[in-house]
């Protein structure tokens, strides 16, 4: 996008802080010279902002410039300091200058955009339309969650301070000036900007909240509190409000209030101590766990469940999400195997972690790999069979002397076809072997495409995971792509009344 030194002029009320301004009053002349410059005047009273296309008379500052340094410092590339040390910009009066300036949140190229702008979302369908969620989450698991709850129908309103948005906003890769992350997270919202130190966004939060369904946030405990949020102040305005807190470790015991990370819960829970390689080294899985299957996932079962609660009892529900407690009953089996056996020294024996041959991961005569899971002995049979060894069927018990042959005899075997040609061999039956597929693999899969799991980010060579409960009505048409930030502010502020 190109930049012009009158847009930057234009977007100076967008960027306003009105909660710096209240007592505040000033006038400050703007001479910017070049194409697209032009005389200015911006005027702050009393915690509003207005720009005026001359010169006032009675300015308490002035600034001169040319346009492409004006640019330049209103992008972060040219250094105040450094433009009035070399006569790139003069002022008149520094200190009220630098008054000016605290009154005013950093550019984004996004507030070119028309504040006015007009942004009509299609009606959604789906077993949760009707349902309005404002949405105070970031980063991984509360986005993914409120992402999916959006395209089973619900109306979720992302809400960011326009100082402080989603950091992931901010992550690479970028597509298209977007982050790939914040696009493949936050489809099918709507965005709203919205700063909470501000009484008039407070107000607006307010009545927002009168016509929601649920609240939804991701800080750390005692934030809400703080920031005025809290379940029981909310419950005040909204008697029937579902109060959703998603956290690392919940709302109360000791590890409450400590920073962490999907690392940090998988070792903590005991998950992590499961997961090791051959030398007794946990090994730290190349995706995130406790973020999804704890968050994630815990949300969209916690907030179908509180709306249901909410609507037999017509009351506020309060729920408490930790991600380390909605990984633990990821350890079912293992933990019952040693509580019930009394293992000293082990958490459990790692049956299906690699130490049965025919429940494993076999290299094949590409490279590739293959997982054969034929656990059951009825399984087994019928991959001998397929492989001409029925002498091998009696290997499938744990007792039988020759099982610890048996790895070394599948690992030569399956170096005698590729990874491709063991899956023909194998297609429709129940051997229970799989390739172990990349992601361009999972592109071409026909069951995949079948299920309609991956669509594209249109104008992007991105790809995204769909929502994976189906239901029986067709819920494609709820998505659209991620919002800029604050793309929505005057729609939703307009249909406030």
């Amino acid at each position: 996008m190109q930049i012009t030194a009158k847009q930057l002029i234009k977007s100076i009320p967008q960027r306003f802080k009105e909660e710096k301004a209240k007592d505040y009053h000033t006038i400050i002349n703007f001479e910017i010279k070049g194409d697209d410059g032009g005389q200015f005047h911006v005027v702050i009273n009393n915690g509003e902002c207005k720009v005026f296309e001359n010169l006032s008379n009675k300015p308490k500052c002035s600034l001169k410039t040319k346009a492409k340094n004006y640019i330049l410092l209103e992008t972060g590339k040219l250094n105040p300091q450094m433009a009035l040390l070399t006569g790139k910009l003069k002022v008149s009066n520094i200190n009220e200058m630098l008054k000016f300036t605290k009154c005013f949140r950093r550019f984004r190229a996004d507030q070119l955009s028309d504040d006015k702008k007009s942004i009509v979302r299609p009606e959604k369908n789906g077993p949760l339309k009707g349902i309005r969620i404002l949405d105070l989450t970031r980063l991984l698991p509360g986005p993914l969650a409120t992402m999916y709850l959006a395209e089973m129908g619900a109306d979720v309103i992302k809400i960011e301070d326009p100082d402080s948005p989603d950091y992931i906003r901010d992550y690479p890769p970028v597509i298209n000036g977007q982050s790939a992350y914040y696009q493949t997270l936050n489809r099918s919202k709507r965005s709203l900007t919205l700063n909470f130190s501000s009484e008039k966004d407070i107000h607006i939060f307010y009545k927002l909240l009168q016509k929601a369904d649920v609240i939804i946030e991701q800080f750390r405990p005692g934030v809400m509190d703080k920031m005025g949020l809290s379940f029981d102040e909310l419950k005040k305005h909204k008697p029937n409000i579902v109060f959703v807190s998603l956290s690392g470790y919940g709302q109360n015991g000791e590890y409450s209030n400590m920073a962490g990370h999907d690392l940090n819960y998988m070792a903590n829970s005991g998950l992590l101590n499961l997961n090791r390689d051959e030398n007794g080294k946990p090994v730290i899985p190349n995706f995130q766990i406790a973020d999804i299957a704890g968050g994630s996932y815990m949300l969209l079962a916690a907030v179908s469940t509180a709306i249901l609660a909410r609507d037999k009892t017509n009351e506020a529900q309060k729920v408490d999400i930790s991600m380390m407690d909605g990984i633990m009953p990821l350890m079912t089996m293992a933990a019952t195997e040693y509580w019930a056996d009394k293992k000293n020294g082990s958490t459990s024996s790692g049956a299906l972690s690699g130490k049965l041959a025919n429940y494993n991961v076999y290299q094949c005569a590409d490279d590739k790999w293959i997982a054969l899971a034929a656990l059951e002995p009825k399984f087994w049979n019928i991959f001998c069979e397929l492989i001409e060894k029925p002498e091998w069927k009696e290997w499938v018990l744990p007792e039988i002397s020759e099982k610890n042959n048996l790895k070394q005899k599948l690992t030569v075997l399956f170096k005698t076809k590729t990874r491709d040609e063991w899956v023909a061999h194998t297609k429709n039956t129940d051997a229970c072997l799989s390739p172990v597929n990349d992601f361009d693999d999972i592109l071409r899969n026909q069951h995949i495409q079948d299920r309609k799991q991956i669509s594209s980010i249109k104008n992007t060579p991105l790809k995204s995971f769909n929502q994976p409960i189906k239901f029986n009505e067709d819920l494609n048409d709820n998505i659209w792509e991620a919002p800029d930030l604050g793309e929505d502010n005057y729609q939703i502020i307009k249909d406030l009344g």
